[in-house]
C-alpha cells in the first residue's frame, strides 16, 4: 500500500508506535463500544456532585430561578430512566446509579424538586471533619498534601520535613478556620499550608541543598494570628 512520509524516531518511541499499530490491528472498536455501553447499562454509577448549587433556596430574594430549575428539569428524565444519546451510541439510564452529593450550607435537600427528590430514596447526612479526620487526610494518602509539597521542594533540592507536632497543628488550626468562617471541609487545608509554606516556597532556590524543618513553632508564627482573627481569616485562608 501507500507509504505516509517517513519520521525519524528513537528506538524507546519507535516501541510505543509499533506497540499502538499492533494493538489497533489486534482490537475491534466496533466491538468495544457495543461491550462498553453493555456494561454502563448494566452497572454504571454516576456521582453528580454539587447537586446543592442548582437547588432553588427557600431563603432566596426570588423563589423562582429558572436556570437552576431549568437543569434539574434535564437531570430528572435521565436519572428516572431514559435514553441518552452519546458519541458511543444510544445509552439506557434505567438500570445505571445515580448518587448525588452536596454540601446544603444555603440550601437544603427539600429545596429540589419533589419529583428529583424522589429519585434518591436513601439519604445519608455526614458529620463536618474533626480534628483527627483532617489529621489523617492531611497524611494518609498515597498523594497526600504533605508528599505533594515534600516532591515539590525536591525539584530545588530542598528537604522539607514536617515535624508531628506541626502536622496536628495545622489541623487544629484547619479545623478553627472552618469554624470560625465558611466549612469548606478538607479544601482548607492547602489554603493553610499555602500560607505557611509561602515564603519558604518563594525563595526555594536560595535553599539548594538544605533541610527545612516545619515544626509547630513555624505553624503557629505563620497562621496563628490570622486563625485568631475572624475577619482575616476569611479573606487570607
Amino acid at each position: 500500500g501507500k507509504q505516509g512520509p517517513e519520521k525519524e524516531v528513537n528506538v524507546k518511541e519507535a516501541k510505543k508506535i509499533l506497540k499502538a499499530e499492533a494493538s489497533e490491528a489486534l482490537l475491534d472498536e466496533e466491538t468495544l463500544k457495543a461491550l462498553a455501553l453493555e456494561k454502563v447499562e448494566k452497572g454504571g454509577i454516576v456521582f453528580l456532585d454539587e447537586i446543592d448549587k442548582i437547588a432553588v433556596s427557600s431563603n432566596s430574594q426570588s423563589r423562582q430561578d429558572p436556570s437552576k430549575e431549568g437543569v434539574q428539569r434535564d437531570l430528572l428524565p435521565i436519572v428516572e430512566g431514559s435514553t441518552v444519546h452519546t458519541k458511543l451510541g444510544m445509552v439506557k439510564t434505567d438500570h445505571i446509579l445515580f448518587i448525588a452529593a452536596g454540601a446544603f450550607h444555603i440550601s437544603k435537600p427539600s429545596d429540589l424538586m419533589p419529583e428529583l427528590q424522589g429519585r434518591f430514596p436513601l439519604r445519608v447526612e455526614l458529620d463536618s471533619l474533626d480534628e483527627e479526620t483532617l489529621y489523617r487526610i492531611l497524611t494518609e494518602p498515597n498523594n497526600s498534601l504533605i508528599k505533594q509539597y515534600e516532591a515539590l521542594m525536591k525539584v530545588e533540592d530542598v528537604d522539607l520535613v514536617f515535624e508531628e507536632s506541626a502536622l496536628r497543628a495545622i489541623a487544629a488550626y484547619s479545623l478553627q478556620a472552618n469554624e470560625k468562617t465558611e466549612d469548606i471541609g478538607a479544601r482548607r487545608l492547602h489554603t493553610v499550608m499555602e500560607k505557611i509554606l509561602e515564603e519558604i516556597s518563594f525563595s526555594a532556590d536560595e535553599h539548594s541543598g538544605e533541610k527545612i524543618v516545619v515544626d509547630e513553632a513555624l505553624v503557629k508564627e505563620k497562621i496563628g494570628t490570622v486563625v485568631e482573627d475572624e475577619d482575616t481569616t476569611r479573606y487570607i485562608l
